[in-house]
């Protein structure tokens, strides 16, 4: 049988108050168009299907529109489960009425096993999934007390338990298969994914994975990868770049051909990725040679269907005239952040960790002000919106949050 495995489609998120239900749309069009032309028996939706857990009422309708069209009254199986960012009760609420449609919504985490017979190989596929597993939702705590490390030993142990009940009836006359929204140890490092716990406590341990499944999809890190696991793990990544840290990343769903029975290990798993063209991609730019080099670089079209985090190199101030003939001769501009001399060495310190933010933006209003001292109370607030901004992206992303601010996005 072969399944299709996505996540993390954030449906009415924005950009910076941009809105992207446009390319989402696009997106679950080409979905279907694969899901089609793939022969795809099951797919499996492994979380974050919204991005927060009261969705605009668009993303409503494009998530249910588009689940009847995966399923085409039944001819393939959908199941999909709540993500951190889904309301579980909300998302599973509709569940009888899909069920009709051979649809399957899951909201909040269960010992329930699922069985599903594949009209065209005549294959029985099992599936034990497991939405977003917080204490909340597990409606369980794990300690009275204790650090960090007592509570995510502790949350990983729960979860290893969960995995071996929920998969302890899976044998050779069946395809078997985990499906779970969560943050594993051990997604490889990269700019975007460095290796800190971004689920704080709530970090499973790859370990828990030693059960007779033959596939575990996952959801949450919106890069896509494969774990070292005691079986296939992967994380199918995010269909959209959905912060500008996922600049550069190829988006693409996960197909996996398995047969019951079968003895799988990653080196021989039968994946293949399909790269998705929906979508306007995340892009930087630095325009070291000051603001000539931005007016060239529109002029040839570079990146014309991109949303841009541009920085500019300038000796002299960006007026806000210039400003608005940029943003007027390309509307994919999201930041463009003036940078001055001083603050490249001022951004060196701040890497090697010689300035605080706070006397970054001192020096900020500063120069822009001709002099003046900001309030602290000023100084307070920018330093909240900053942390806001960062855990924001942080937990969209799945990686760690890392100020970028160096003069200003305007």
């Amino acid at each position: 049988m072969r399944i299709l495995h996505t996540a993390d489609w954030h449906l009415g998120r924005s950009l910076e108050g941009r809105s992207r239900l446009g390319e989402q749309a696009d997106f679950l069009q080409e979905l279907q168009a694969i899901v089609r032309d793939q022969e795809i028996d099951m797919v499996l939706v492994a979380g974050d299907i919204y991005d927060s857990v009261n969705p605009p009422a668009a993303a409503e309708e494009m998530f249910y529109d588009s689940l009847a069209e995966l399923a085409e009254g039944g001819k393939r199986h959908v199941v999909v489960i709540s993500g951190n960012h889904d309301h579980p009760d909300r998302l599973a609420a509709s569940g009888p009425l899909a069920k009709k449609q051979g649809i399957t919504l899951i909201g909040l985490p269960t010992a329930n096993r699922y069985s599903f017979q594949i009209p065209r190989t005549n294959e029985l596929a099992k599936l034990f999934a497991l939405p977003y597993p917080s204490e909340a939702r597990l409606r369980e705590l794990l300690m009275n007390e204790g650090d960090e490390a007592q509570l995510r030993s502790a949350y990983s142990d729960r979860v290893a338990q969960l995995l071996k009940q929920g998969t302890s009836d899976f044998g050779n006359d069946s395809v078997n298969l985990v499906m779970s929204h969560l943050y594993a140890l051990g997604g490889a490092e990269s700019e975007s994914e460095r290796p800190i716990q971004v689920g704080g406590a709530y970090t499973v341990d790859v370990s828990a994975f030693d059960v007779p499944a033959q596939y575990a999809a996952l959801g949450h890190l919106h890069r896509p990868q494969m774990l070292k696991a005691p079986i296939p793990v992967r994380y199918c990544g995010s269909p959209l770049a959905y912060s500008f840290s996922e600049a550069g990343q190829a988006k693409s769903v996960s197909i996996v051909e398995l047969q019951p029975g079968e003895a799988v290990r990653e080196g021989k798993l039968r994946l293949e990725e399909i790269y998705l063209s929906s979508g306007r991609p995340l892009v930087r730019w630095q325009a070291k040679d000051g603001i000539a080099q931005m007016w060239s670089w529109i002029e040839e079209g570079k990146d014309v269907n991109a949303w841009i985090d541009a920085e500019v190199h300038l000796s002299e101030s960006l007026s806000m005239e210039e400003i608005q003939r940029l943003r007027k001769a390309r509307d994919g501009f999201v930041h463009i952040r003036p940078i001055y001399p001083e603050m490249e060495a001022q951004q060196t310190e701040i890497r090697m960790g010689t300035m605080s933010m706070d006397e970054l933006f001192r020096r900020f209003y500063n120069r822009q002000t001709g002099g003046a001292e900001p309030e602290p109370e000023l100084t307070q607030l920018f330093l909240e919106l900053l942390n806001e901004g960062e855990e924001e992206q942080a937990d969209e992303a799945g990686e760690p949050a890392v100020s970028q601010f160096g003069g200003g996005a305007v």
